[in-house]
């Protein structure tokens, strides 16, 4: 697996920052630039997000293990995760299962827990459109906005679309895939392994992502964990509130 990237910064500890769910790395790219005064940092898209390349298979497994390649193929034994939503699930099964090669876990609103999904009719939304028909973005946003009525969804969204050699619009995410796998990414995997290395969870104060119900979940694989609420921030903690949430993460980086 050859995941597209960004690395900024040639000095200090090395940071791999993932994504969330219908996210890529350019959702990351001031706050990797801060960090990479102090720090290696790489931007990543996941697999059938992105640049990066489209695959059948959607699951944390497969996506732990692009991972682990994109680390061995870059020559870094040992990491700061950071990670967001699926891009935090991601982190965690790694941390789990490749203990030595992680110095500090940063998990982003999500907890390792099964969830009951939300992003459908996003999906739907997008795929419902004859994207390449649309001359101009604006008509795009209008056609999405029917369904998706959150500005800041919709916003996040349309950084998804591309245009083609030919000028013609595109949605980067694999969406057939991503729509077949949805309920792969709503699940953490059963493991009986644990993290004990330094953990980090910051939590959107309004976000139900994380809750009181999940801590026996989270405590149980990470017993060192710090958790973090960000008052007034929901699930996309680092976008709503980046000030506070970048405030967080250089008082508690370690490396």
């Amino acid at each position: 697996m050859q995941l597209n990237y960004r690395k900024f910064g040639d000095n200090g500890s090395v940071i791999v920052i993932l994504h969330g769910f219908l996210g890529s790395l350019d959702n990351w790219l001031s706050i990797a630039k801060i960090l990479s005064e102090n720090h290696q940092v790489y931007i990543v898209d996941q697999r059938n997000h992105g640049r990066s390349p489209h695959e059948p298979e959607m699951d944390y497994w497969h996506l732990a293990d692009d991972l682990l390649d994109f680390l061995l193929q870059h020559q870094i034994s040992r990491v700061t995760l950071l990670g967001h939503s699926m891009g935090g699930k991601t982190a965690m099964l790694f941390a789990l299962h490749h203990p030595d090669m992680v110095q500090q876990l940063i998990v982003v609103d999500i907890a390792p827990v099964n969830y009951q999904g939300g992003h459908e009719y996003i999906l739907d939304a997008m795929m419902s459109l004859k994207i390449n028909s649309f001359q101009h973005r604006h008509e795009v946003e209008a056609a999405l906005r029917k369904s998706i009525h959150s500005e800041a969804i919709l916003q996040f969204i349309l950084k998804n679309l591309g245009r083609n050699e030919e000028g013609e619009f595109y949605w980067k995410p694999n969406l057939s895939v991503l729509s077949q796998k949805y309920r792969n990414l709503m699940i953490f995997p059963d493991t009986s392994s644990q993290y004990i290395g330094s953990t980090l969870f910051i939590k959107g104060g309004i976000s139900d992502y994380v809750n009181v119900l999940h801590q026996p979940a989270y405590r149980k694989y990470f017993p060192r964990l710090i958790l973090i609420e960000v008052e007034g921030a929901g699930h996309w903690v680092q976008a709503e509130k980046p000030a506070e949430f970048l405030s967080i993460l250089l008082s508690n980086l370690e490396g």
